[in-house]
């Protein structure tokens, strides 16, 4: 019987018992009714109820206060090399299938308890591996477990030339865990170097800094979402807003916009959208600022500016906790009430949240509410979220955080 394996074993209430057999893999200290058996964090360790039912197996770590992270259900299963390189094949060749070619080359390879590594990210650009590490088992095991990511994307015929690992001081804290970064040194992989690539994606080229840039150094999340937007934008004034290292901008001026204005409060991410916007030969086709949009909006709106007729919202995380969920929900209506405003009758509206706690209904919610106050209505085209890459696992919600629409204001 499982009860009777090498791992310790905790016990768990009633609560955590429905949501691990509800699909969602973690386990909170406050949860545990009792642990049989010692360990050492990041060990792994078996989960059952206090009806003494087998729930799951997962890490075990007391220094956070998500206790356990399950990474299966199945008694079966032996935790050894074999088992993790069996979940990285079935990741990557999901991939495969679901990214096509010539999109797998520019992709999320790993998304953590989505692929049933917690807190585990890698982004494939071309041939480097961006990785996050923000859970201790995963952390543990991570030469073994890049070793053999490159050995099976190298098996695939794929070049990998470097892995770059960065890891988030303030979630290494709550994990324990000591914070690094710097460049993984396995088998024919560079050890050091300038952190930057070049990648395309939907036909644009890309510097990406892995070493310096925000995450990751690029969100290759809204891939399928830019090339939507570039459908509507031939012949149109765009502004995009939050424009990060210029990526919608860029697809929308490719795709034929009259002119293009990105903005965006980071002098450095401005740098990086223009050399973006030289790399692809699209500078006379487009303008920068470097401002706060929502004083930019502002002001626009105050000078009833009619420039534009397609407005593009990507703004960061406004909310990272429940507790601020309202104070993000005032700061998405007031920028997307202001672009309503701004627009024509007839332009056309692109706006996005990516914060999980900013759920679908309550995002729906706020632009019912901005359409109502800015005294226009909304004809939805399309309803969209992250690219498959980033699969949204039932049960999980933290997985689904991507809401993106693109509206038509009337």
């Amino acid at each position: 019987m499982a009860k009777h394996r090498q791992y310790p074993v905790v016990y768990i209430n009633e609560k955590a018992e429905r949501s691990l057999r509800g699909g969602h893999p973690w386990v909170y200290g406050e949860e545990v009714t009792r642990i049989e058996g010692e360990y050492v964090n990041g060990q792994i360790a078996d989960v059952f109820s206090e009806k003494d039912r087998y729930l799951g197996s997962g890490f075990i770590n007391d220094h956070s206060k998500i206790l356990v992270r399950v990474i299966s259900g199945n008694t079966n299963d032996r935790y050894d090399d074999a088992f993790f390189e069996r979940r990285l094949r079935y990741a990557v060749d999901y991939r495969r299938t679901v990214m096509g070619e010539r999109d797998f080359k520019c992709c999320r390879l790993i998304f953590g308890e989505a692929d049933q590594f917690p807190g585990l990210t890698v982004d494939r650009f071309e041939n480097v591996l961006s990785v996050q590490i923000a859970c201790l088992g995963i952390d543990l095991r991570k030469r073994m477990l890049l070793d053999t990511l490159v050995r099976i994307l190298r098996g695939y015929g794929e070049t990998i030339d470097a892995v770059y690992i960065r890891t988030d001081p303030a979630l290494c804290e709550k994990e324990g865990m000591e914070a690094y970064e710097g460049f993984f040194d396995g088998e024919g992989l560079a050890t050091d170097g300038i952190g930057e690539t070049v990648i395309t994606e939907n036909g644009i080229r890309y510097h990406v800094d892995f070493i310096g840039g925000q995450k990751t150094g690029f969100f290759v999340d809204q891939k399928y979402n830019r090339a939507a937007v570039a459908r509507i934008a031939k012949g149109r004034r765009v502004l995009d807003c939050f424009t990060h290292t210029g990526a919608f901008a860029l697809n929308a001026a490719a795709a034929g916009a009259d002119h293009v204005t990105a903005v965006d409060i980071s002098e450095e991410a401005i740098g990086m959208a223009k050399r973006n916007a030289e790399l692809n030969g699209l500078s006379d086709r487009m303008s920068f600022i470097t401002s706060d949009v929502f004083k930019l909006l502002t002001e626009m709106a105050e000078k009833d500016s009619s420039d534009y007729d397609l407005i593009i919202l990507d703004p960061p995380a406004f909310t990272k906790s429940r507790r601020t969920v309202q104070d993000a929900e005032r700061g998405y209506k007031e920028i997307n009430m202001k672009a309503m405003k701004l627009l024509p009758r007839g332009g056309y509206l692109a706006t996005c949240s990516c914060s999980h706690f900013m759920t679908e209904g309550l995002f729906k919610k706020m632009l019912h509410s901005a359409a109502r106050d800015a005294g226009v209505s909304l004809r939805q085209i399309e309803a969209r979220q992250q690219a498959p890459d980033h699969p949204i696992l039932w049960g999980v919600p933290e997985t689904y955080y991507l809401k993106f629409f693109i509206f038509q204001v009337v």
